[in-house]
């Protein structure tokens, strides 16, 4: 009985808030901030139908871009530092690095306080969104979530980190 209790075990996930597995990465707070900025990055269309019109409640470019590098400092070091803690393997890590890098060039050059519509007219935007949507894909499907479901409220996102 022990045997195939145990044996069950292994391929379980721990509990999950709103499809984020809760227990299974240390630093999973600052997983989410960073998954959600890399969800709202990589998504052309929330981009045209959220912060293009200035629908409330998602933030803008420049809040995407600070969720992204604000705890984690993923703007002065490598995602790498973060496997185990935050990241799950060298490869997520590679991965949001290249997604970081890109935006973050992009950024520098129009401005954090530029409107979305310079960062969407960005001749290297279509790289960085694709680098952030490669990120995202993996971080999703490595927590078990679905990578195209439409990017959560700022407000969704305060709640799950606040709980558990």
């Amino acid at each position: 009985m022990q045997g195939s209790e145990n044996s069950s075990r292994r391929g379980r996930r721990s509990s999950t808030m709103g499809g984020m597995p809760l227990n299974d990465m240390p630093w999973w707070r600052w997983r989410s901030n960073v998954r959600s900025a890399l969800h709202m990055l990589s998504d052309p269309v929330f981009q045209r139908d959220v912060w293009l019109t200035g629908v409330e409640g998602y933030g803008d470019v420049t809040d995407a871009v600070y969720r992204l590098v604000e705890d984690t400092w993923l703007d002065n070091w490598s995602a790498e530092k973060y496997v185990g803690t935050i990241f799950r393997d060298s490869q997520e890590a590679a991965l949001v690095d290249t997604a970081v890098l890109r935006v973050l060039r992009i950024m520098h050059q129009v401005g954090p306080d530029a409107p979305v519509q310079a960062y969407l007219d960005h001749q290297g935007w279509p790289d960085a969104l694709r680098a952030a949507r490669d990120a995202h894909v993996r971080l999703a499907m490595s927590d078990g979530d679905d990578p195209d479901v439409p990017p959560q409220s700022l407000e969704v996102l305060r709640i799950l980190t606040r709980s558990a």
